[in-house]
Formats: C-alpha cells, sequence, structure tokens
C-alpha cells in the first residue's frame, strides 16, 4: 500500500448517527474536506499528527506519524477485533470528506473489508469518486447539505441527486442537519429528488447539537419537518447525534 492519505482520528465508538446507530464500530477520520459546513466541530491542520486510541474504547490517545501507513491500518484493526472478538459491527470510513482521498482508498479498502464490513460516511458531492471505490463499500451514510444549516449561497442539489444514483448500488441512507429555522420546502427538495432516484431509501433527521451536547430544536419544528418528511417518503426517522448524549468519542 503506497498511497498517503492523512488520518485525523483512529479510535472504537458507538455509531451516533443514521442507519447504523446504536452500532460499535472502528473509526477512521479522515483530514480535509471540501464543504465548509457552519455546524462543523473540526480542526484540519496538516501540522498535527494522526491521533490513535491506545486501546479500543479507552479514549486515551497517542500520535502516530502522518501519514499513516495502510497495512498498518490492517495490523491495527486486526489487533483491535482479535481483542474484543464480536464487539464491532464495521468499519466507519468518515472525515472531514473521506473520498477527496479516493485514490488511497482504492488501496485501502479491500484489506480493511476483509476484516469488517466498511461503512462510509460522506458529504454526498463526490459521485465520481464514489464510483471509484463503491465495489469496496457495504453501507453508505450520505448527508444532503440544506442551505438553512449548513452551507449558505451554495446550491448542491444536483450534485446530491447524482451522488445519489450512484449510492443506492448499496446499502444506503440520507442524512439532514434540521434547525429551529429549517423550512418545510428545503426538506420537501430533498424527498423529492430521493423519491426520484430511490423512494425506499430511508431517511434520517439530525436536529442541531449545540456546543453543550443538547439538542438545538424545539419538539415542534422537530415533528413538522418530520410530518412534511413522512407525507413524502416511506422510511423517514428522527435521531439526534447520540454518541453526544453518551459522551462517547
Amino acid at each position: 500500500m503506497s498511497n498517503p492519505a492523512r488520518v485525523s482520528e483512529i479510535f472504537s465508538s458507538i455509531q451516533g448517527e443514521g442507519y447504523l446507530a446504536g452500532r460499535r464500530q472502528i473509526f477512521i477520520r479522515l483530514d480535509e474536506c471540501n464543504l465548509d459546513c457552519r455546524y462543523c466541530d473540526t480542526v484540519y491542520d496538516r501540522g498535527i499528527p494522526c491521533q490513535v486510541e491506545t486501546a479500543p474504547g479507552s479514549g486515551a490517545l497517542r500520535p502516530l506519524p502522518q501519514p499513516p501507513n495502510g497495512d498498518a491500518l490492517v495490523t491495527l484493526v486486526t489487533e483491535w477485533c482479535n481483542r474484543l472478538p464480536g464487539a464491532h459491527h464495521s468499519i466507519s470510513v468518515t472525515g472531514g470528506e473521506p473520498l477527496l482521498q479516493a485514490e488511497t482508498l482504492v488501496e485501502w479498502l479491500p484489506g480493511l473489508r476483509r476484516i469488517l464490513p466498511i461503512h462510509l460516511e460522506t458529504n454526498g458531492t463526490l459521485h465520481a469518486e464514489l464510483g471509484r471505490v463503491i465495489d469496496n463499500i457495504d453501507y453508505i451514510s450520505m448527508d444532503m447539505k440544506l442551505p438553512s444549516t449548513a452551507v449558505c449561497g451554495q446550491d448542491l442539489w444536483q450534485e446530491h441527486r447524482r451522488f445519489l444514483e450512484v449510492a443506492v448500488q448499496r446499502q444506503a441512507s440520507v442524512k439532514v442537519v434540521i434547525g429551529q429555522d429549517t423550512p418545510l420546502d428545503e426538506i420537501s427538495r430533498v424527498c423529492a429528488i430521493m423519491a426520484a432516484v430511490e423512494p425506499s431509501t430511508p431517511l434520517f433527521l439530525q436536529p442541531l447539537t449545540n456546543p453543550a451536547g443538547a439538542v438545538d430544536v424545539t419538539a415542534g419544528q422537530i415533528l413538522r419537518l418530520q410530518e412534511t418528511a413522512a407525507a413524502l417518503l416511506p422510511d423517514v426517522r428522527v435521531i439526534p447525534q447520540m454518541h453526544k448524549m453518551l459522551g462517547a468519542l
């Protein structure tokens, strides 16, 4: 494995979002992103080493020089699975935006997938890059970025539709981060895209979380947005960021 990729964190935790919420995963968080969402709490600094848990679930981190070696990742994941047999459901490749480093994922994913299924968490904008790696992906959790909460001034609807058209080759789901000011027409737009591509795809409404870890959207607003989506799609769920409520990584 020769292609380098910057990885910010490797840790074991409970998936707190979307289709696999509640499952324990090994998270490989890649650095860098092509978007700048208003609610993003990730800081990118090319001078920071990768942080790896000293033991799965310990919460204690040690530095690993950048860029990590792909064979070393396979060895680490194998060791953690041997240490905790049956504990992990899958590997979550997340970010940042992991598909920015698709060339590296082409090399890394086959070896990792021989250990555990692969779950890709993505902002749903890089459909060509997804096409390069999809043969080694099992689950895809894609965001649709709403102007009201994420990317003011950017129209990503067509990018999201093209991405979903590729993603539905696997077990795909869509997540949208909703806020107190999210208009009903944005949710309707998301649902229209999903209905046109594959209406059975699950949609997850994720209320914004404030810096203290609490949901920052009223129950009334959440229910209004859920009602709008449920009238248009058969599988709509509301899940806040569970890992933050648990105090987990």
